[in-house]
């Protein structure tokens, strides 16, 4: 029993300890002791390496302008747990996370002790059914097969873009990852992907077709363009069903058209009434933090989680097309990520490289990152916390310059954090490589 938001916390944090458990009975069985909440509302799911949470916010958004009392569940947060699950735009509030996360809790004791992430998949999914939503909006937490929210019947699966990322949980190839991830497809429901590489979209069509699946090539027949406004992105849009004209898109990149397109087509099968009209307004009204985002200051800053080598490609690609002369990486990475390749995505488009560790037992020293990236060239230093690292990264990059801070969500957090308390800058301690 939680009777506080933090101890509500404190509990969900205590599943820590178990870890990551491959299997679906955990969280059926805790599902089936809630009433089976998963199954009071059509839901959408949606795995892939990159573009998870971007689809999902653009197409929560849309539903919810088309009409829909629409639930969005992704994963993770940046800031605070109930970012994750959200209806209409709104976050659970911290009261709402209280109770449930208690509910959760007395049930758990009865059935047997979840994962952190199957005990907040299963809070998703009783406050979607408490607040009667008629959509839910799933985000794989990994891989998809044995990820909690498989047990939702979903109405529509749906596959991002597919690249390495989590190799020692789903594969060491493509194919392989691309096996977990297809597992979400359901018997005789459609599937509509994103653009898929040859290998890859072969596993997908493959899967589809045992399950007897629609498989919906999303990108097929649509005509896009997309120039940047100070605002993000102003976007001409037509599919094989509708001309949407012009759309306000607040989202920076190329690779978020691939996304827009993706959330667009998905929500044309889930609402057969769509308009232009919901298209445009819940275009324009997509919010979703830490990707391409900028902070203004002196210097700016530039927050994205590229946290695997696929979504450092798209931030290289990102800075390639606006180049800064002095423009300062801020980055600190997890462990078990491909860290070499990510930073020859990113090194060529930056003038100084430092490096940090998020407050994690799984995130990477910063010391051999600075000594490799100093070895390519790119004068660098470490500090050991990420609010220091921020400041020496302020420090480096003056009035005038920008701070690109990237490698891992996690960092993301820690950094919002730290500017939010900025009034109180702290002493700075450098370690810089030979």
């Amino acid at each position: 029993m939680t009777r506080t938001y933090e101890e509500a916390v404190a509990y969900l944090s205590s599943r820590e300890k178990f870890g990551i458990k491959f299997g679906l009975s955990n969280i059926n069985q805790l599902a089936e002791a809630l009433g089976r909440p998963e199954r009071c509302f059509r839901s959408i799911l949606i795995a892939g390496t990159n573009g998870k949470g971007s689809t999902a916010a653009i197409l929560s958004s849309v539903l919810h302008a088309a009409g829909f009392r629409a639930g969005r569940y992704t994963s993770p947060h940046i800031r605070r747990l109930t970012e994750r699950i959200q209806v209409d735009g709104e976050p659970i509030s911290v009261d709402a996370m209280t109770a449930v996360v208690s509910r959760v809790a007395e049930v758990s004791s009865r059935v047997g002790e979840p994962t952190f992430f199957e005990a907040v998949t299963a809070c998703a999914f009783a406050y979607f059914a408490e607040q009667s939503i008629d959509m839910a909006v799933l985000e794989v937490g990994m891989g998809g097969r044995w990820d909690a929210t498989n047990i939702v019947p979903a109405d529509i699966s749906v596959i991002t873009p597919i690249g390495f990322d989590h190799e020692k949980f789903l594969g060491d190839t493509l194919p392989k990852i691309a096996a977990e991830k297809a597992a979400i497809i359901k018997e005789e429901r459609p599937v509509v992907v994103s653009k898929l590489d040859g290998e890859v979209l072969d596993v997908v069509r493959e899967e589809a077709r045992r399950k007897r699946a629609e498989l919906v090539l999303a990108h097929e027949g649509v005509q896009i363009s997309a120039r940047a406004t100070e605002a993000g992105q102003l976007v001409s849009l037509k599919t094989a069903k509708t001309d949407y004209g012009e759309l306000e898109f607040p989202l920076l990149g190329l690779h978020q058209l691939d996304n827009l397109v993706l959330a667009v087509r998905v929500a044309e099968i889930a609402h057969p009434g769509l308009e232009a009209r919901h298209v445009r307004e819940g275009v324009a009204r997509t919010t979703w933090p830490g990707r391409l985002e900028r902070i203004s200051g002196s210097p700016p800053l530039l927050l994205d989680a590229a946290h695997n080598v696929m979504a450092a490609e798209q931030l290289g690609r990102f800075l390639s097309a606006h180049p800064s002369e002095n423009r300062v990486l801020l980055f600190g990475v997890m462990k078990d990520k491909r860290v070499h390749e990510m930073l020859s995505h990113l090194l060529p488009h930056v003038s100084h490289f430092v490096a940090t560790r998020p407050e994690m037992s799984r995130a990477r020293g910063p010391v051999p990152l600075a000594e490799w990236a100093q070895e390519q060239g790119t004068p660098s230093e470490s500090v050991l916390s990420s609010p220091l690292a921020l400041a020496r990264a302020r420090e480096i990059a003056g009035p005038t310059g920008e701070i690109v801070v990237a490698g891992s969500i996690f960092l993301l957090g820690e950094i919002v954090e730290a500017l939010e308390g900025a009034a109180n800058a702290p002493h700075i301690t450098v370690q810089t490589p030979a």
